[in-house]
């Protein structure tokens, strides 16, 4: 099932093929549409020229931050989110030798899987929980054990069309509502 979570099919191409952009997207999905987070990673690497993780884990984090804040900015609170962003790349650096999808191709089972993912800056047990649910749905990773740790209700792993996405849209919503109670 091909990503379509931005209405832009270049920036869909991108999630799919590159395992960083997927990461980052994933990171940026907090507080602004998702369409809005998942075209992020185009639009950072359109700024910056590249999405190359050694460059972004060393760059100068206040030069990180102003590209981040360019209108329009990337993201809400662009200062936190380009901070998280050079976080993530600094860990698949020093932790998956720059290789990003090692993340997951190099997970023994669920469990490995799940807990790499929650060592990376921004992914808390929710976002743990869809990005297992993405990994098996869309691209068909699935360690022994994966379904404990998959989301299993509908998030951005199951969309596949305008009004997947909106119905999406709404359970996000209504779980942070149910949480904020």
């Amino acid at each position: 099932m091909p990503i379509v979570w931005t209405g832009d099919p270049e920036a869909n191409r991108l999630l799919e093929t590159d395992p960083l952009a997927l990461l980052i997207g994933l990171v940026l999905d907090q507080q602004v549409k998702m369409e809005k987070a998942f075209g992020g990673p185009l639009e950072l690497k359109r700024r910056l020229g590249h999405l190359d993780v050694r460059k972004i884990a060393s760059m100068d984090p206040d030069k990180l931050a102003a590209v981040f804040r360019e209108r329009p900015a990337l993201h809400r609170f662009p200062g936190s989110m380009a901070k998280r962003t050079q976080a993530l790349c600094q860990v698949i650096v020093t932790e998956y030798a720059g290789v990003a999808g090692s993340v997951w191709t190099e997970a023994r089972d669920g469990d490995d899987l799940a807990a790499r993912i929650k060592k990376l800056p921004g992914f808390g047990d929710m976002k743990v929980k869809i990005l297992v649910a993405v990994l098996a749905k869309k691209f068909g990773v699935k360690p022994r054990g994966w379904e404990k740790h998959a989301a299993t209700w509908h998030t951005v792993a199951d969309v596949d069309s305008v009004e997947s996405m909106a119905h999406a849209r709404e359970i996000k919503r209504d779980m942070k509502a149910a949480k904020a109670k």
